[in-house]
């Protein structure tokens, strides 16, 4: 904490901290508390808060989502740039639209704009993209994923995961 005192003459009250992705999307809790931690660092040397008070208002405050909401945020807009067509063609073959499945044409789930999941054996095969991307987009309510503009989508999404956060 004292050497992140020491750096506080190097930031403005407005610090936007740089955020920290891994390229896998559901990581365990061990490996988001340190990340976490750093961002609570971040808050207390901003607010000119004491080791023992409170982050998450100032977090509130600075609408700042926590660590794992915003690996989430990365995995819904990795998503919805699929689901838009403006992903790269290594992401879009990962996942599978439950429109373009050809064995089920007359069901409801056709129309839809869900993903399919995919089964996996281990639990370490259910973060990985193909898997861990349908399932948070069909998640989602249905009023984000009609959304066409992206900046709106980011908006609207990070108000939904703010809600959840903070409740």
């Amino acid at each position: 904490m004292l050497r992140l005192n020491s750096l506080r003459h190097w930031c403005s009250v407005d610090l936007t901290i740089v955020t920290w992705y891994y390229p896998d999307f559901l990581l365990p809790r061990f490996t988001i508390a340190p990340l976490q931690r750093v961002q609570n660092a971040a808050a207390r040397v901003v607010a000119r808060l004491g080791p023992r008070d409170h982050v998450t208002p100032t977090l509130k405050d600075r609408h700042w989502l926590p660590i794992e909401q915003r690996i989430v945020f990365k995995l819904y807009l990795l998503m919805y740039q699929v689901h838009t067509g403006r992903a790269p063609s290594y992401l879009r073959s990962y996942v599978t639209a439950s429109a373009e499945v050809t064995s089920r044409p007359r069901l409801r789930s056709t129309s839809s704009q869900r993903y399919e999941l995919q089964h996996m054996h281990l639990k370490f095969g259910e973060r990985s993209f193909s898997c861990a991307g349908p399932r948070a987009w069909n998640s989602l309510p249905s009023s984000l994923y009609e959304l066409m503009d992206t900046s709106t989508f980011k908006r609207h999404l990070k108000t939904f995961l703010f809600q959840q956060a903070y409740q």
